[in-house]
């Protein structure tokens, strides 16, 4: 499922793909993020999926919550998401130890999620991503200081000056897409 080749698929389909399954817990974040890279070439449409819960949860978690992290980010940027329902253990056999949750993800394809990147690649949010949510209690500046000492080859005067400079503005397209409510 993580290494199909869904571009392929798709293109043998004749359109993009609407995927339907009930996701191994121990991969679930895996798949989800294979689907969500196979939506860059529009080869996914949507999925509806059954996983645990808690993934469900921190899929539509609201920023600033405990469950708000790399899960919530990507795919609210990558698809309208939603928390169909709750399913019990007591439906499956073998019954697993925890709940389990109906979500469905509509991708919203490639343009719109490079119009909502704002020229950013997938890839490199994705690395700073990884590296601000990877230790929850630390400062985003924290985090990200390690990932700029990789980029910049160990440079320390480079890597202060830029965590000490001011942020960019943000781009007439983000602005606009925070006007209409897409951002």
């Amino acid at each position: 499922v993580m290494q199909a080749d869904y571009p392929a698929m798709a293109e043998k389909e004749g359109g993009p793909l609407s995927i339907i399954g009930n996701l191994p817990y121990y991969i679930t974040s895996q798949i989800l993020f294979a689907l969500a890279d196979a939506s860059h070439f529009n080869a996914v449409r949507s999925a509806t999926v059954t996983m645990q819960y808690e993934v469900g949860l921190r899929i539509v978690a609201n920023t600033s919550t405990k469950d708000y992290g790399i899960l919530s980010v990507v795919f609210q940027l990558y698809a309208d998401c939603k928390l169909h329902f709750k399913i019990p253990p007591t439906v499956f056999y073998p019954a697993p130890k925890v709940d389990s949750a109906l979500i469905g993800l509509h991708f919203v394809g490639p343009n719109k999620l490079r119009e909502r990147l704002s020229g950013i690649h997938p890839l490199e949010l994705r690395r700073v991503l990884t590296a601000t949510f990877q230790q929850r209690r630390k400062t985003v500046r924290n985090s990200l200081k390690k990932l700029l000492m990789d980029i910049h080859d160990g440079d320390k005067e480079k890597v202060q000056s830029i965590l000490d400079s001011d942020p960019l503005p943000l781009s007439k397209k983000t602005l606009e897409a925070r006007e209409r409510g897409d951002a």
